[in-house]
């Protein structure tokens, strides 16, 4: 067992789409004490136990919470976890990545309209959204749809198994937070107030949702057979959390490579992109956070590693081996569809390919060169609805790449900070359970962990430019295919 001392504690979740980690800090310092971790199954949908059982063996795995006061959950986005009026999971979670709905949010679009949506919610529909999910349930599932009581997200679910709810629980008690509710489809982040009407018309029905709580407000007591002296955050959906371990304040970018690529900012205002490009989500904090998502994230770089047999580092090493551009080769990299822009169907190409671009080099750098031109393509968007940005942090597994670090600056277009290696999505958990149980009215300030700068120069600059313009040709040819 790990030893305990007399300052107080706080736990910060991050229950991903492929793990659960559990981080402990100190609450006033925000000093690291010990963390856990478990493994979520693979696929698209999954039995949301999987995820309660992680998050058990995680806490176990971080030494318990016998010595923790607060605790928050940060999840993955979007996630649908329909329960029945007893509580029950009806069938397994839809996954944010699962694009059976693309119909369905095709569908809910040309209802309403773009601009219609964007005024209501803040963003467009498209298959990763809860609202798409509900739809493409009612249409392909009519007799679990009709048997729903009640809508929670993967974060809202583990809040509520954390304090003793469960089958036979109280479908009242479901918690979340502005941020993870942004995500659903179904809530208006300026007016604070679920959209029962668009939740209506995509389910068929009305069912409870979880209360939207403020970011420092206590959402709940942890369960008081085993953890009743915890005091539960609202949590927050992943990318929000990112940005409060970050200490992200407007004017920052977080471009986050990790299962889904990720460009995010924090600013004061709300938006409603009727392009469908930008999500207007809400923030951990009480702002907003402009989002533009990618599908294909880290695993371009693994399906490529696997594809020349080689690990992750030496595909950096190769990547950096073969000249800028690749000698025109180029891949658009949308292995599992993608999202921005929105191409649930579509998938992955390579232009370019001659001899002399057949090399384990080239194919290597192409790999990395067309992930990051896909967020630079986030970047754009977010900038052409008004964000501002004065820094740009590289985040996430795939940021440990040392080709993708090197080759950022220039294809972004600004100079990068790479913040130290962390778990952002618990910490950020971590630090709003500090601040619950702080009741202050801001989030408590923990030292900086410290970046790596890469900076930006001429030759870079033109390099990028000149890489995003081929790529901009071949992704026209993607754009262009039949379906």
């Amino acid at each position: 067992m790990p030893s305990r001392t007399a300052r107080t504690l706080v736990a910060g979740v991050d229950s991903s789409t492929q793990s659960c980690k559990v981080v402990i800090r100190d609450a006033v310092t925000g000093e690291r004490v010990r963390s856990g971790r478990a493994s979520h199954p693979d696929g698209t949908e999954v039995d949301p136990e999987h995820w309660w059982s992680a998050l058990q063996a995680a806490i176990a795995d971080a030494g318990g919470l016998e010595d923790v006061a607060a605790i928050a959950v940060g999840g993955q986005q979007h996630g649908m976890v329909a329960l029945d009026a007893h509580g029950q999971v009806i069938r397994p979670a839809m996954l944010w990545n699962d694009t059976r709905s693309a119909q369905a949010a095709a569908d809910l679009v040309e209802e309403l309209g773009s601009r219609a949506w964007a005024d209501a919610t803040g963003s467009v529909p498209v298959a990763s959204y809860t609202v798409t999910k509900l739809r493409w349930l009612a249409e392909h599932e009519p007799d679990n749809a009709a048997r729903v009581a009640a809508v929670a997200l993967p974060h809202d679910w583990l809040t509520w198994r954390l304090a003793g709810h469960g089958p036979g629980g109280d479908l009242r008690a479901l918690r979340t937070d502005r941020s993870d509710a942004s995500g659903t489809g179904y809530w208006d982040p300026v007016s604070g107030d679920y959209r029962r009407d668009l939740l209506v018309r995509a389910l068929g029905h009305d069912v409870a949702l979880p209360q939207v709580c403020a970011p420092n407000a206590i959402a709940a007591q942890g369960d008081p057979q085993r953890w009743g002296h915890l005091i539960i955050g609202p949590g927050a959906g992943d990318n929000a959390g990112a940005a409060l371990g970050l200490a992200m304040s407007a004017g920052d970018v977080a471009v986050s490579i990790g299962t889904s690529g990720v460009v995010s900012a924090v600013s004061p205002v709300p938006a409603r992109d009727a392009s469908g490009l930008v999500s207007g989500f809400a923030d951990a904090t009480g702002a907003y956070l402009p989002l533009a998502c990618t599908l294909n994230g880290a695993r371009v770089g693994e399906s490529m590693a696997r594809i020349l047999g080689v690990s992750l580092p030496q595909l950096s090493e190769l990547a950096l081996q073969a000249p800028a551009g690749c000698d025109g080769l180029v891949l658009v990299p949308y292995l599992e569809g993608e999202r921005t822009p929105n191409l649930p169907t579509a998938t992955g190409a390579l232009h370019g390919l001659r001899l002399e671009t057949t090399s384990p080099a080239h194919l290597a750098r192409a790999a990395v060169e067309g992930l990051l031109c896909g967020l630079a393509d986030g970047l754009d968007a977010l900038v052409a609805t008004g964000v501002d940005v004065e820094r740009v942090l590289l985040i996430g597994g795939g940021a440990r790449a040392e080709a993708l670090r090197r080759l950022a600056p220039g294809i972004l277009g600004a100079a990068v900070d790479v913040p130290a290696p962390g778990e952002y999505v618990a910490d950020g958990a971590a630090r709003q359970a500090a601040w619950v149980l702080a009741g202050t009215a801001t989030a408590p300030e923990w030292p900086d962990p410290g970046t790596e700068h890469y900076t930006l120069d001429d030759s870079a600059r033109l390099t990028g430019q000149s890489v995003r313009a081929r790529y901009a040709v071949a992704r026209q040819h993607v754009l262009n295919r039949p379906s």
